[in-house]
């Protein structure tokens, strides 16, 4: 696989809506373990849709990567021109300093957003132009915007065998629970530690020898 399509639920659909989100990181960690096995085997372009969310997230951990894995390459591509117009100041900054750091943006539709056939062309491109798809979805948690994508995919993988990567609610869950007992484990250490500080347990001299 060479060219693989990262995207997934947009920000609100999990109830985030800043960076500072704590469940931020544990999505990433678990796109980092998707993608480092495929890098492993020669991934080389990793490209999103460039929506707010998973897709975004998924540019920050693929321009981290690229240190470890330099043929890693990173790409936008959105259905319209100027996605982030209405966005917060905050997050505009946070979209361009992004764009200053992958590797390709192009926008489908050169107009601004008119209606949803620009999504779908969108779509339609950019499963043309990979080989497989993560996609951070759960239907467990109830659908989203991305169950459209996924049955695109999965038509897709049973027409020409196109690749259909998932992460589950689970999967995310398993890395926050696995870092939460890390952190109480290095506490309760730090705990024992306080308690039990380190004592000379040799034999005292004696005073009377000369």
């Amino acid at each position: 696989m060479k060219n693989l399509f990262v995207t997934g639920y947009r920000a609100h659909e999990l109830g985030i809506y800043n960076n500072k989100h704590k469940g931020i990181p544990y999505i990433q960690q678990a796109m980092r373990n998707k993608l480092i096995p495929l890098l492993e085997e020669g991934l080389e372009w990793v490209i999103t849709p460039g929506q707010y969310g998973v897709d975004l997230w998924a540019c920050e951990v693929a321009i981290s990567l690229k240190a470890q894995y330099p043929q890693l390459k990173c790409s936008i591509i959105t259905a319209f021109s100027n996605p982030e117009e209405k966005w917060s100041d905050e997050k505009k900054i946070y979209y361009e300093e992004l764009l200053r750091s992958i590797d390709y943006y192009a926008a489908v539709s050169k107009e601004p957003y008119l209606g949803k056939w620009q999504f779908i062309a969108r779509d339609e491109l950019l499963l043309r132009k990979t080989d497989g798809i993560l996609l951070v979805y759960d239907e467990e948690m109830g659908e989203a915007s991305p169950k459209f994508i996924k049955q695109q995919a999965l038509r897709k993988q049973a027409e020409d065998g196109y690749s259909v990567l998932t992460i589950s609610a689970e999967e995310i869950q398993s890395i926050a629970d696995e870092e939460e007992f890390q952190f109480e484990e290095a506490q309760f250490q730090e705990t024992e530690n306080e308690n039990f500080p380190d004592y000379d347990m040799s034999e005292p001299k004696d005073s009377r020898e000369s």
